[in-house]
């Protein structure tokens, strides 16, 4: 696929030719439904609890996954390999995120605009990895990326959110409880996205091609939504009553380093080696 605006040759076999266009339409979809969110929260969650547990990552929405969309489709714009690499993890954050509004909040008929935001970057996701050339992402990025360093977090990350999310969901089916809505709806989401980060942490550490081509967008999603989760823990006690978490604070900061660091290696090799291309 060329550039919109460079002409320039990015690594894709095919790609919808409205894929572009779609994914700006759920970066806007996204932002009126955190705006609403903000604005109205009681329209939207029915109940304080809920309104608690949402609202604040309506502002995260807006403060990271929506400049993190913006920012790959930029790049996209201009010819960018990087900004490549960086779109399926943008989606990844959307999809992420919404799942936990669908299974994390009763059914009403507002439900249908989070469902249609699941489905939409579900969709263009699959179709930008089917449709990444991994091996000409392969012959770029050879050598010039940490591979172990990444594909070993993304798969420790991985297996470890699986994990942590597994574990509550057995116990409510072993002592016949039911979770808290909105606590399900994150260990939804946890559950799927961490098969994909430890799947795209698998093939890289193999130096199989779809780790090259996939890895980068999924460090890009677990870094935002580490980042995220920094935020919500910041803007907690000024949006609710909820106190300050600083313990849990400190946790997620040095989870988030742990990630940072291959995910800047990674982005340092890219950006290389699009110079030396």
């Amino acid at each position: 696929m060329k550039s919109m605006t460079t002409g320039t040759q990015l690594p894709l076999t095919h790609v919808h030719p409205l894929a572009w266009d779609l994914s700006w339409l759920v970066g806007a979809w996204m932002a009126v439904m955190s705006v609403w969110g903000l604005v109205a929260p009681h329209s939207l969650y029915p109940s304080q609890i809920l309104v608690q547990s949402y609202q604040v990552n309506d502002a995260v929405n807006l403060l990271v996954g929506l400049p993190a969309l913006a920012l790959s489709l930029g790049w996209v714009r201009r010819g960018r390999l990087i900004g490549l690499l960086f779109w399926p993890g943008a989606l990844l954050y959307v999809l992420y995120n919404y799942l936990a509004y669908v299974f994390g909040l009763p059914f009403h008929w507002f439900s249908l605009n989070f469902l249609a935001l699941v489905l939409l970057s579900a969709a263009l996701l699959v179709d930008l990895l089917r449709h990444i050339d991994h091996p000409a992402v392969q012959t770029t990025l050879s050598g010039k990326v940490p591979v172990r360093l990444a594909g070993w977090l993304l798969m420790v990350f991985g297996v470890g959110f699986f994990l942590r999310a597994v574990g509550p969901v057995l116990g409510a089916l072993v002592d016949k409880t039911s979770l808290p809505v909105s606590e399900a709806g994150v260990l939804v989401a946890d559950l799927i996205c961490s098969l994909l980060w430890a799947a795209a942490g698998l093939f890289l550490v193999r130096r199989k091609p779809f780790g090259y081509g996939s890895s980068l967008g999924f460090l890009y999603a677990l870094s935002m939504l580490f980042l995220g989760l920094i935020l919500l823990m910041l803007l907690q006690p000024v949006m609710t009553a909820a106190p300050l978490d600083l313990g849990g604070l400190v946790v997620i900061v040095v989870m988030s380093l742990v990630c940072l660091i291959p995910f800047g290696l990674f982005v340092r090799g890219v950006m290389r080696a699009e110079v030396q291309t």
